[in-house]
């Protein structure tokens, strides 16, 4: 990218999307990618919300009769605020700040409505940034209903990066390899579990992922069965500020759980989120959800990429840093991810483990 593709991005956006033409109306896929994560900047900086508005018309092919009047329609209703454009997949989005679904929903209710009902009827989607709910399918028009669905749309990814083809087959071939070498481990600790105490081998807790996906846990039973339940007790004696639960010496674990964990051979089932593809091998370590819903709009950026076994807290924060510097160290991680930054924290995870730093 050169230097002035900046300046031309802002140029577009401010001074190209309210020109008369509806050729001109609509930013084009990649400055509208760009408004978009400007937009996002500005909700994680002050704490507001943004929605965006994905509209498929029945023909929206560039200078056709119904992308003209769909262009005018909205010159009618759209405030200066809101930017329109079209994406990757050939709907047309709309950038709304400062509003919530509800009041997106009432815009495409609005827009729609000048159809008459039928096949020609857009079909509407809300995202809504940042969103604390689970991601939902798209809402249509035309139907008139609404369904539930926990995995992120095509729009959501104007606002939750895409994996990279190398980050997925690096998780594919490192689980693997990790699995086959950490089985016999693996199988020990299962074995010692079973032998030591009553209940479950394998403990399953619900965290939230990429855009607020829900999903299961993975990791060998290092605590008393009922240890959820004495959570709240323990709250007070959390020694990680923010809303994220750390304990040093948590009273809840079992004597073989406290051998597994100094080990870290209770996180191994987690090459299995791996290869599910729920979770990397490196990335921002995943909340449990109750923890990650009391977070920050700000701090939910760190769900705009996939949760990881590792990380660059986990090797260079773990226990010693505050949970705002925490998520800055997600948060840096995010924006400057490479193929060389993950086989380096990897590699970097096991002097971590060695020597044991901060809390498990």
């Amino acid at each position: 990218m050169s230097q002035h593709a900046p300046r031309r991005r802002i140029h577009a956006l401010f001074f190209g999307r309210r020109r008369k033409s509806p050729h001109h109306f609509f930013l084009n896929d990649e400055d509208f990618h760009f408004a978009a994560e400007c937009e996002r900047m500005r909700v994680d900086r002050n704490g507001s919300v943004l929605s965006l508005l994905l509209i498929r018309l029945s023909d929206a092919t560039p200078g056709s009769a119904e992308i003209n009047r769909f262009a005018e329609l909205l010159a009618q209703r759209l405030r200066v605020t809101d930017t329109p454009g079209v994406v990757r997949d050939g709907r047309i989005g709309i950038l709304l700040p400062d509003t919530g679904e509800e009041g997106a929903w009432k815009l495409a209710t609005d827009l729609s409505e000048v159809y008459p009902p039928g096949p020609g009827r857009p079909e509407c989607e809300v995202i809504v940034y940042p969103d604390k709910i689970r991601p939902r399918e798209p809402r249509s028009n035309r139907e008139g209903g609404q369904s539930g669905s926990e995995r992120l749309t095509e729009g959501g990814f104007y606002f939750y990066h895409r994996t990279p083809v190398w980050k997925r087959l690096l998780d594919i071939v490192g689980a693997s390899i990790g699995l086959a070498i950490s089985s016999p481990f693996l199988l020990a600790g299962m074995a010692a579990i079973r032998l030591t105490s009553r209940g479950p081998v394998f403990f399953t807790q619900e965290r939230e992922g990429k855009g607020g996906r829900r999903f299961q846990i993975y990791k060998l039973r290092t605590m008393r069965v009922d240890a959820e339940q004495f959570k709240s007790e323990l709250r007070a004696h959390s020694q990680q500020d923010g809303p994220a639960f750390k304990m040093k010496r948590d009273p809840r674990t079992t004597g073989v759980g406290r051998i597994l964990r100094w080990l870290s051979i209770d996180e191994l089932p987690q090459f299995f989120n791996v290869l599910r593809g729920e979770m990397s091998l490196v990335g921002p370590r995943p909340l449990p959800t109750d923890e990650s819903l009391a977070c920050e709009g700000w701090h939910r950026r760190r769900l705009t990429v996939n949760p990881g076994m590792t990380g660059v807290w986990q090797v260079f924060g773990r226990g010693r840093v505050s949970f705002n510097e925490w998520v800055r160290m997600d948060l840096h991680y995010v924006a400057r991810q490479s193929l060389w930054r993950d086989v380096a924290l990897i590699i970097a995870t096991v002097p971590a483990l060695v020597l044991q730093k901060g809390m498990r």
